[in-house]
C-alpha cells in the first residue's frame, strides 16, 4: 500500500493545549506522525511518496474562503498585538450574541473555534495546507487504480467544519479528499469515521447533501468531546436525509459491541453503492488511549482492517486522531495490514 507523508507536517509544533484547567504539552504533537512512519517502513507496507501541490481550489470546494484566509493569517495577527503565548481564544459568540466577524484576532479567534483546547502558533497554518495536499495526492492514486492509499495526514482533520476549527483541526482533509472524489468523476462517495471522537466537521460540511453518506462510530457526546454534535437521531437534512448516520457508545465499549456498530455502518456504504470509500482512521479507541473510553486491543485493528476490505471498495484511508504514541504506529498499520489481507 502506498503511503503518502510530507515532512512539512514538523511545522505544526505548538507546545500549549488547555487541557484540566492546565496549559499542556499537546497530545497531537510531531512524534504520533514519526511513530506511524517508522511503523510503516518496519513492516515494509509500500512505498512512501511526497505528496503533490494541488492547490487551494480543491480546499475551498469544502471550506469558506473567509475562514481559510483566517487560518492563513491568524498567526501573524496574535504576533502583531505582541501576545508572548500561543493563540487561544478566549471567547465566543455564545447564544443570543451576535455573530458579526470582529476586526481584533481575540475575537477572531472565537468566531473562527469550536473549542479552546486547540492553539494555533507558528507554521499551523503551512503544516494543515501541506496535510490536505497528503490527502488530496492519495485521492489521486486511488484514481490511478490503487486499490487501497494510506494519506499519513498531520494535522488531523475530522472536527474541522466549514468556518470552524479546533479538536487539533484545521482543515478537513478527509471531506476535501471525498469532493475531490466527486470533482473528478465519482458520482457518490462514502466516508466512515472510527475515529473515537465524533467528525463533527465531516458531518457538518456533508449534512445538506446526498452525494457523500456519512457514517460515525464514537464516543456518546454526553460524555465525549465535541459533546454538542453525534447523537444518533442525527440523520442529516434537506437532500441529505438518511444519509448521515451516527453511531455514539458508552464508556467501557469492547470491540464486540464496536464492531457491531461498524458492521452496520459497513452495511449503510454497500446500500449506497459509492464509487470510492473514504476511512477517517483515528485509533484512539485503542483500549491506552489516554483521551478517550473504548477497549478497542491491537488485533481488533487487524480484523475491522479486514472488515473493511470487504466491500471491495476503492478506499482512502486519511489519518486522523490517535494519542497512545507507542502503539500509534503499530494499531494504524494494524487496520492498513488488515484491509490488505497480509
Amino acid at each position: 500500500m502506498k503511503t503518502i507523508y510530507t515532512e512539512k507536517h514538523r511545522l505544526r509544533n505548538s507546545k500549549t493545549e488547555l487541557y484540566g484547567g492546565q496549559l499542556v504539552e499537546p497530545f497531537e504533537r510531531p512524534s504520533r506522525a514519526e511513530y506511524i512512519l517508522n511503523r510503516v517502513q518496519e513492516t515494509q507496507l509500500g512505498p512512501i511518496l511526497d505528496p503533490q501541490d494541488l492547490g487551494f481550489e480543491p480546499i475551498y470546494k469544502v471550506h469558506d474562503r473567509h475562514y481559510v484566509k483566517f487560518l492563513q493569517s491568524a498567526w501573524e495577527l496574535w504576533q502583531a498585538e505582541e501576545f508572548l503565548g500561543e493563540a487561544i481564544p478566549t471567547t465566543w459568540p455564545a447564544r443570543r450574541m451576535s455573530h458579526r466577524v470582529p476586526e481584533f484576532i481575540e475575537g477572531k479567534l472565537g468566531y473562527y473555534a469550536m473549542a479552546g483546547e486547540t492553539s494555533i502558533s507558528d507554521g499551523t497554518w503551512e503544516a494543515a495546507y501541506w496535510s490536505s495536499q497528503v490527502a488530496l495526492t492519495g485521492v489521486q492514486k486511488v484514481l490511478a487504480g490503487s486499490k487501497g492509499v494510506f494519506a499519513l495526514c498531520r494535522p488531523p482533520g475530522h472536527h474541522a467544519a466549514i468556518d470552524m476549527y479546533g479538536g487539533y483541526c484545521f482543515l478537513n482533509n478527509a471531506a476535501i479528499a471525498a469532493q475531490s472524489f466527486l470533482d473528478n468523476g465519482a458520482r457518490r462517495v462514502a466516508i466512515v469515521d472510527v475515529d473515537f471522537h465524533h467528525g463533527n466537521g465531516t458531518q457538518d460540511i456533508f449534512y445538506k447533501r446526498q452525494d457523500v453518506l456519512f457514517a460515525s462510530l464514537h464516543g456518546h457526546p454526553t460524555d465525549a468531546f465535541p459533546h454538542f454534535l453525534g447523537y444518533a437521531d442525527e440523520q442529516g437534512e434537506a437532500d441529505g436525509v438518511g444519509f448521515n448516520h451516527n453511531y455514539p457508545m458508552k464508556s467501557g465499549t469492547g470491540f464486540d459491541q464496536w464492531r457491531e456498530a461498524l458492521s452496520d455502518a459497513l452495511k449503510q456504504v454497500s446500500e449506497f453503492a459509492p464509487d470510492a470509500l473514504v476511512i477517517s482512521l483515528g485509533v484512539d479507541t485503542f483500549e491506552n488511549d489516554p483521551i478517550s473510553f473504548f477497549k478497542l486491543q491491537s488485533p481488533d485493528f487487524i480484523t475491522y482492517g479486514a472488515d473493511i476490505a470487504q466491500l471491495g471498495l476503492p478506499t482512502l484511508f486519511v489519518m486522523e486522531g490517535g494519542y497512545d504514541i507507542g502503539e500509534i504506529g503499530v494499531n494504524t498499520v494494524n487496520v492498513l495490514q488488515g484491509f490488505e489481507g497480509t
